[in-house]
């Protein structure tokens, strides 16, 4: 294996990768996964963005994954390795107070034109109104299975419910109707990550206090399941968008590997995510939508 390979890719993502028998394909792609700051043409993209998601560990190192919004320009990359987040998370988001000099991953996009941006880096600085964060990764994604949306921020925070173990009925339908949610996943080696998920509606299952999510196919990277495969903690948010309400989830997630198309293997990928929920937060209203229009490719559910 080159030293460029090594470089780019943990022992998580290459065992991944072995296992989904892409290593040549990902080899390929191997420069977007090397250290790289923020473009000048990120920096201008970046600017316009109102939203972003944002995975690190809370004061008692749990890990968990909260959105951030904000006006245009309430993300500056001050170089490309340094980015100012000019908004802190509210008091009752599970990160606020966020400790200072641990990993963070991020992810902004802008759902009408489904353009995103990954970012990777260590928090190393925070004050009452913004974040400094040291990029170590910032490389954009390909549109898929993101939905596509236009966003109206019209909502004043407000206090999140309590913490609990357990979904509830309403947790569940929420769950079981979203076409989106967020992974949030962490190597403490080598970085953490904020990926988007997306499908039709459905495509995550409800079994219990556990959920269950294929994988669809992507870049091969597997920079999300690699983590997993290295360290089981993880992070979900999911949005209801036509209300704005959000539900956090923080537990450990599992890969299952089988055979391809089986049930809820939508990808025929013949992997499967299984995510153990340890705590739940309901959380404030963020933002909602006043358009949608789902993406035209989503795999058909296998029931």
């Amino acid at each position: 294996m080159s030293p460029a390979i090594q470089q780019a890719f943990h022992s998580g993502e290459l065992a991944v990768q072995r296992a989904a028998g892409v290593e040549r394909q990902a080899a390929r792609l191997s420069r977007m996964a090397e250290p790289a700051g923020i473009s000048a043409g990120m920096a201008g993209f970046l600017a316009e963005r109102t939203f972003l998601v944002l995975t690190g560990r809370d004061a008692g190192g749990r890990l968990w994954t909260s959105p951030v919004t904000g006006p245009p320009g309430f993300l500056a990359a001050r170089s490309a390795t340094t980015l100012a987040i000019h908004r802190v998370l509210p008091e009752g988001d599970p990160l606020h107070g966020l400790p200072a000099g641990q990993l963070l991953g991020m992810t902004s996009i802008e759902f009408a034109t489904r353009r995103r941006v990954r970012i990777n880096g260590t928090l190393s600085a925070t004050a009452k109104d913004h974040l400094i964060v040291e990029v170590e990764q910032a490389y954009g994604n390909c549109p898929q299975y993101i939905q596509q949306r236009t966003l109206a921020q019209d909502f004043e925070p407000a206090a999140p419910a309590a913490e609990r173990t357990e979904l509830s009925p309403g947790d569940i339908e929420l769950i079981q109707e979203a076409d989106t949610f967020f992974l949030g996943t962490v190597n403490p080696a080598h970085g953490a990550d904020a990926s988007h998920r997306g499908g039709a509606p459905g495509f995550v299952r409800v079994e219990g206090n556990a959920l269950r999510w294929p994988d669809y196919p992507g870049n091969n990277l597997f920079n999300s399941l690699g983590n997993i495969a290295a360290n089981p903690e993880a992070a979900l948010l999911f949005f209801d968008f036509a209300t704005g309400r959000i539900l956090q989830v923080s537990g450990t997630a599992a890969i299952e590997w089988g055979e391809a198309g089986r049930s809820g293997d939508d990808g025929y990928t013949g992997r499967i995510l299984r995510f153990a929920v340890q705590c739940v937060v309901e959380g404030r209203p963020v933002t909602r939508q006043v358009a949608h229009t789902p993406y035209p490719r989503n795999p058909q559910l296998i029931k």
